[in-house]
């Protein structure tokens, strides 16, 4: 099963804007524009200490030149395994528009008072669910999960703010490349490549000198 792609379709070296975050942000709003579902689902790579893989699609919550941010317990698999091996990689698979955004980088939790801006301005089911929920643990069966949900409601019936999990909170992938993928014709797809070059500082936190490089990949 395969569909071919459009032959006027093309990404150039003179259509990109001159940084990563600029390019994203046409394409994210190209996305919108078009009426794509959820435009900002995302397939979230990690891998556990071992180098084992696994992948799962989350919503993208805020993107800026520092990177793309996204919300989980930090105690789900993604989570542990952002803190054992903090590298993770991300895809936007916007098919109907022929095109795919492919980020890698090393990923590291955002500081707590975002994700406390951010957990107040979910819905109150969304809340108590992130109480009730030991998100990628082993349950029961459902009836035990909205057991859990109950007693969460109980707990903060007639509470006008809910507190955030202290296990919970936003994780930011920092970008060592973005990748912007145009089908081709024939399979010859255009792959044009921002990888930056400057080194980090420790841990990986920014330097303030951070250079970029953009690369043509054969598809």
């Amino acid at each position: 099963m395969r569909n071919e792609y459009a032959a006027d379709l093309g990404l150039t070296e003179a259509d990109l804007a001159a940084d990563w975050h600029t390019q994203f942000d046409r394409w994210f709003a190209d996305a919108v524009a078009f009426g794509l579902p959820e435009p900002n689902a995302m397939v979230v790579g990690t891998a556990d200490a071992a180098g084992r893989p696994s992948g799962r699609t989350v919503l993208l919550k805020g993107y800026d030149p520092e990177g793309f941010v996204f919300f989980t317990n930090h105690l789900s698999r993604k989570g542990v395994e952002a803190s054992a091996n903090p590298y993770a990689s991300l895809v936007f698979p916007w098919f109907p528009m022929q095109r795919q955004v492919v980020v890698s980088g090393r990923i590291a939790p955002v500081d707590r008072a975002t994700s406390e801006s951010y957990f107040a301005s979910r819905p109150r089911g969304s809340q108590l669910g992130a109480w009730a929920s030991p998100q990628s643990q082993v349950v029961p069966d459902r009836a035990a999960l909205e057991e859990s949900y109950r007693a969460a409601a109980e707990r903060f019936d007639g509470e006008p703010v809910i507190p955030t999990p202290p296990n919970w909170g936003g994780l930011r992938v920092r970008p060592e490349s973005v990748e912007f993928w145009q089908g081709r014709a024939s399979r010859l797809h255009d792959r044009l490549r921002f990888r930056r070059t400057a080194d980090d500082g420790p841990g990986g936190a920014p330097t303030g000198s951070a250079s970029w490089v953009v690369e043509r990949l054969a598809p």
